[in-house]
């Protein structure tokens, strides 16, 4: 952005009864009334939202984060009747979906209603829309009354914000605001569907498993993406890089033995290492950075750490990360779906120069 902000950081207590009429709520809403850019945490990460209805503020998102312009975003909404407007119908599979998981860290991608601005959608007909299950997410919506865009609150292609400190960190001077009400929940974005009569395709794993989808919908009306290299990105995380920290990182399927074998090889060719790892595995390696990211045991925990556990390694200046695989079920689908997109290759060759 060619425009310097001076960046306002509300503190709000989420436990506050009555959050939509608090001052620095109504702040918050007032600067995304007037077509401004305030980031705010929801239970998945913090988003940076402006105006949905609004070329002017969406514009300013993409501006703010470095976006590209073919990227759509997700419209986030505090009421079922919101959705007047936001979109033109609703399938009764989606019915179905909103019923069961809304409030909460599931995506819909629907037909775009007449309110909506044409740069949320990339330039398509279609447009994501979802109901987060946060407090504060969901007393700004309210108080600002409109339907707000909001991807993740950072600069694009680096790890999802799960703090406020995050976003100030990325967004410092380029937006107006941030609401900082402590950390985030679930610490990866939502899960994004798509709705074809009773069939649904997974676009982006999320905070919503596919099992926990095959419990509405049975597991036969339930499908996986397939990817294409044609076909326009119908939702954030489908086509870009994504999640990345400073440092390349490389994805180890491999015995802690092995993966400490590519540890001292890559340290005797000179490389600063950095290791993302478990609690139950720390001990294991001698690299020059350790993180521990949640408990392998409970892969909910892995999820929450992920993205601050990435940030991390910025602040110790490795020069390779080298992290664990895990086990691409319930949650862990979501976690090595952003590992795989932050990863530049799986595996490097032992001692290569």
């Amino acid at each position: 952005m060619t425009e310097k902000w001076k960046t306002k950081r509300w503190h709000v207590d989420k436990s506050v009864d009555n959050l939509s009429t608090t001052r620095s709520i109504l702040e918050a809403a007032e600067r995304i009334k007037k077509n401004e850019v305030v980031a705010f945490p929801t239970e998945t990460v913090y988003g940076l939202g402006a105006n949905a209805c609004s070329d002017e503020a969406v514009k300013r998102i993409f501006e703010a984060k470095g976006r590209p312009v073919d990227n759509p975003l997700i419209v986030h909404i505090a009421s079922f009747n919101q959705l007047n407007g936001v979109v033109r119908h609703i399938p009764e599979t989606a019915k179905k979906l909103m019923e069961r998981f809304w409030p909460g860290p599931l995506t819909l991608i629907l037909p775009k209603g007449e309110r909506i601005s044409q740069y949320a959608t990339a330039g398509l007909q279609t447009i994501g829309v979802r109901m987060p299950d946060h407090p504060v997410a969901l007393a700004l919506i309210e108080a600002a009354n409109l339907p707000i865009a909001a991807p993740s609150a950072n600069r694009s292609g680096k790890p999802s914000p799960t703090a406020a400190e995050h976003v100030l960190t990325d967004l410092n001077g380029k937006i107006a605001g941030v609401i900082d009400a402590g950390s985030a929940g679930i610490g990866v974005e939502s899960t994004v569907i798509e709705c074809k009569g009773d069939q649904i395709t997974i676009l982006r794993p999320g905070g919503i498993t596919q099992s926990e989808l095959e419990e509405v919908l049975s597991k036969e009306n339930v499908h996986e993406y397939k990817p294409s290299k044609t076909a326009a990105p119908k939702s954030p995380g489908m086509k870009y890089t994504h999640y990345s920290p400073d440092a390349p990182v490389y994805l180890i399927d491999a015995t802690a033995e092995d993966m400490q074998q590519v540890i001292d090889k890559e340290k005797a060719n000179g490389k600063r290492v950095g290791v993302l790892t478990t609690e139950e595995k720390k001990h294991c390696y001698h690299a020059d950075y350790v993180v521990a990211c949640g408990e392998r045991s409970n892969l909910f925990t892995v999820a929450e750490q992920l993205y601050s556990a990435l940030r991390t390694f910025d602040d110790q200046h490795v020069d390779i990360i080298l992290s664990e695989t895990f086990p691409k079920e319930g949650i862990g689908e979501a976690i090595m779906n952003r590992l795989e997109k932050a990863a530049v290759k799986e595996n490097p060759s032992i001692g290569e120069p």
